[in-house]
């Protein structure tokens, strides 16, 4: 004797940003499996940060094994720039300018506690008082300078964040993600018009 069961309706999968009606869930986390083991790293050493960066890199602590792979050859081959160190004012602007120039998606580590807010030189009229001023931070590795475990942490951290991540909502018009026009500094401004040695045309 059969029993009249009503269809249990299950909830329709997350899909995966423009191609909401192509890419279902599984594609998604496959694109972001590949990602997050696929990390080429831009290193931006400005301190003694860079020192513990480089021993993370190295046989002892090995993070290749975590599917990161050290100093790509330019910011054009890069997903993930990791700033040791003291940024000053007058490097700021080329941390900034060779971020814009690493194609998406992209992430950064801020690896220090100078990086983080400036360190110990806080109070210095140079020195850049964190570099999430300037451009969009993903993870930040404490310390005074962080050990290599403490990095291998933060990459863990960050591959976990690529994993639950969607496309969609990172590059929408109305993500929580700020990007680098928001995050202007003022370091860099171009001259005004009629400027003597500008050229109008």
């Amino acid at each position: 004797m059969g029993v009249n069961q009503e269809p249990v309706l299950l909830p329709e999968p997350k899909r995966l940003g423009v191609l909401s009606r192509l890419a279902p869930e599984p594609m998604k986390v496959v694109l972001n499996w590949g990602r997050r083991y696929s990390l080429w790293v831009f290193n931006f050493g400005l301190a003694c940060c860079a020192i513990e960066f480089i021993a993370a890199s190295m046989a002892r602590h090995d993070f290749i094994r975590l599917g990161v792979i050290p100093f790509a050859p330019g910011p054009r081959q890069a997903d993930l720039m990791i700033v040791s160190g003291t940024v000053t004012d007058k490097m700021a602007p080329a941390v900034k300018r060779l971020y814009e120039q690493m194609p998406e998606p992209k992430y950064v580590i801020s690896f220090g506690a100078c990086s983080n807010c400036g360190g110990p030189y806080w109070d210095s009229y140079s020195v850049t008082k964190g570099v999430d001023q300037i451009i969009p931070v993903d993870v930040y590795v404490p310390g005074c300078p962080p050990r290599p475990e403490a990095l291998l942490q933060g990459i863990i951290k960050l591959q976990e964040k690529i994993a639950r991540e969607s496309l969609g909502e990172r590059y929408a018009a109305n993500g929580s993600r700020p990007s680098t026009a928001a995050l202007r500094s003022g370091l860099v401004t171009p001259p005004a018009p009629g400027t003597p040695g500008v050229d109008a045309g």
